[in-house]
């Protein structure tokens, strides 16, 4: 218990000053913020870390000046982002004020931690309109990329104030023009009932990405027409191939006793014929998938796409002796032919089938 003990000690010394080493070289690279927090860490484990205690002294002080004067900075330029990066500034001042009140030691050091709650309320009402009005300016652009960037700074602009202005409407706005709508369309043209290639699309589903049956009738055209066509299955012979092989081995039949009195082994070289079997069942599952435009009738994509099942079973019959038999010989000839569950065959090629289609739309749709 006592060793064990000791080596937990040793071991939580050794991660302390390592962790103090690395905020004491933070520090020393100018990063007074990551050397600020890991000495709060360090003293939140450790109340009294000598070391952990200089670096927070000397890094705290720094990083409130560096982040204020990079915020008023930031303020007096034309950086578009000035509001939202003074958001951000202020959040990690307080940030820091949680992490030292929930840290006895740290609160040692710094005993009173500096906050701008009022500075960030403020900053949050300007960093709103400063997202709202470049969403505005992005939908003016009128080009989808554009509608994209759009939803994400009214997004942000309610983020920083719930409800500002339009910014909910807005967002709708330019989500909706940023969407490429697909109407979807499958085509049983074999006699097999495949199921459903519905769990693919609805796997496709994403922001910007819409996929709707071609029966539901929308407020507005499609841009694209995705059609998947089941055209066959198909199950192959079985192959089967075979090759032999002869196998001998020494056995030990007895002892006898030499002429010096000692017991020797009697020998015998057994043999055997070993005939390897290996059979294999093939499946493959047949579709087409296209994509065409709406407004133009053009092809955007047309591919085969094939979902194969390989079924394999191996077997093995002998003549001879069995003794001969060693490793994976013996264990074969235990082994009789087996056949494939045909019904299993087949699910089996449908399910690789589809995730071959989602896995080609998935790459065609990654464009978007």
């Amino acid at each position: 218990m006592k060793t064990i003990t000791r080596v937990s000690t040793i071991l939580l010394m050794i991660f302390l000053l390592n962790a103090c080493s690395s905020g004491k070289a933070a520090l020393k690279k100018g990063d007074y913020y990551d050397a600020t927090l890991e000495s709060i860490k360090r003293l939140r484990e450790s109340p009294t870390h000598k070391k952990a205690t200089e670096v927070l002294s000397q890094a705290y002080p720094l990083t409130i000046e560096y982040i204020d004067t990079n915020i008023q900075n930031g303020i007096k330029s034309d950086d578009p982002r000035k509001w939202r990066n003074a958001v951000d500034g202020y959040n990690r001042i307080n940030f820091i004020n949680d992490q030292i009140k929930t840290s006895l030691g740290a609160m040692k050091v710094i005993t009173n931690p500096q906050t701008r709650f009022k500075e960030l309320a403020e900053a949050k009402e300007k960093a709103a309109d400063e997202a709202y009005n470049e969403g505005i300016n992005d939908m003016m652009k009128n080009t989808r990329e554009d509608y994209k960037q759009a939803y994400y700074a009214f997004k942000d602009a309610n983020g920083f104030k719930a409800g500002y202005k339009e910014s909910i409407e807005m967002m709708t706005q330019a989500e909706f023009k940023a969407t490429i709508r697909v109407a979807f369309e499958e085509i049983n043209a074999s006699r097999f009932n495949y199921g459903t290639f519905q769990p693919v699309i609805n796997s496709l589903q994403r922001l910007f990405l819409s996929f709707k049956p071609i029966t539901q009738k929308d407020t507005v055209p499609p841009q694209q027409i995705l059609r998947i066509v089941f055209n066959n299955y198909q199950q192959f012979r079985p192959s089967i191939s075979t090759r032999t092989e002869n196998v001998s081995r020494q056995i030990v039949i007895g002892q006898t006793k030499g002429a010096d009195g000692k017991t020797q082994d009697q020998f015998q070289t057994v043999t055997a014929s070993v005939t390897f079997f290996h059979k294999s069942v093939g499946a493959t599952s047949y579709a087409n998938i296209s994509v065409t435009d709406y407004s133009s009738n053009s092809s955007l994509q047309n591919q085969n796409i094939e979902g194969t099942m390989n079924w394999e079973c191996d077997w093995a019959t002998f003549t001879g002796d069995s003794r001969a038999l060693t490793g994976n010989a013996a264990n074969l000839v235990q082994r009789r032919e087996a056949f494939p569950n045909e019904q299993d065959l087949y699910n089996q090629s449908i399910r690789n089938l589809q995730s071959n289609i989602g896995q080609q739309l998935k790459s065609f749709y990654s464009q978007y």
